[in-house]
């Protein structure tokens, strides 16, 4: 008897912020796994099911037992936070499955359930940020790296990409930062907007509008729970908001407004 896994994305961590899909499949779910707070967001969802808490470093661990689990027989939801495809889970089962010779036609069936990812949330607490192309960047370099890192900051640096940072920094990572914006400010003003977001749609939740000058100034809202959003040539702060504008007021006049016609 084949189960099935469903890796799923619960948002930034307010049952508000969490798609129908994604409590319908929990709800359908026999078996819960998980990373240790993610699991705590939908303790409420999960009650009388078999659930499975690990760390922060037992990824391997986790999609095993998943794959395991459905394979014999259980309907399984590994629960990541945010989106699952996005620096999540997602990516290391189908590598697992793949390495397996795995079938997606008529081997165990998966499906990943998408989630509001945190870009997304923390974009729309401060405004408008992401209007235009925007790459996104994670600090992290236990799995990549660190030169492939600064090649990519450097490339969406000088292609005035607006850019998103995932992980900006950890108690042991601290210089992956430091050089990153060293990177920035040799294509972007010192007055280039910055916010940076903890713990979005959390109890915990913080906001803090800066600058790339400033940004290491607040070091104490940094770590693993925050995303930091550096602006283009083109963004600008307004009342506490980010705004990246789309580009219409090249071809519109903003303050004058049109009335089409109506159908009688």
């Amino acid at each position: 008897m084949t189960g099935k896994l469903y890796i799923v994305g619960v948002g930034p961590g307010h049952h508000d912020h969490m798609t129908f899909r994604a409590k319908k499949v929990i709800e359908e779910s026999d078996t819960i796994v998980g990373y240790e707070t993610y699991v705590n967001i939908v303790q409420d969802l999960i009650d009388g099911k078999d659930i499975y808490r690990y760390a922060m470093t037992q990824e391997v661990e986790r999609a095993h037992q998943c794959i395991d689990l459905a394979k014999s027989g259980k309907i399984v939801s590994l629960v990541s936070s945010g989106d699952p495809g996005i620096y999540g889970m997602a990516g290391l089962i189908y590598e697992m499955l793949a390495e397996s010779d795995w079938d997606p036609k008529n081997g165990l069936p998966v499906e990943v359930i998408p989630g509001v990812s945190a870009l997304n949330s923390c974009a729309s607490i401060i405004g408008s940020p992401l209007m235009t192309d925007f790459a996104v960047l994670s600090m992290s370099d236990l799995l990549v790296p660190w030169e492939i890192i600064v090649k990519r900051v450097e490339a969406a640096a000088q292609g005035d990409f607006v850019i998103v940072i995932y992980n900006p920094s950890s108690k042991k990572r601290i210089h992956q930062l430091q050089d990153t914006i060293k990177i920035m400010l040799k294509y972007r003003k010192p007055t280039t907007p910055v916010a940076i977001i903890k713990g979005a749609f959390r109890d915990s939740q913080s906001v803090v509008l800066t600058d790339l000058e400033n940004l290491l100034n607040h070091s104490d809202k940094l770590g693993m729970i925050t995303t930091v959003i550096v602006g283009n040539s083109s963004t600008y702060n307004y009342k506490d908001l980010m705004i990246n504008p789309r580009g219409y007021t090249s071809k519109y006049n903003l303050q004058e407004q049109t009335n089409p016609k109506l159908k009688v």
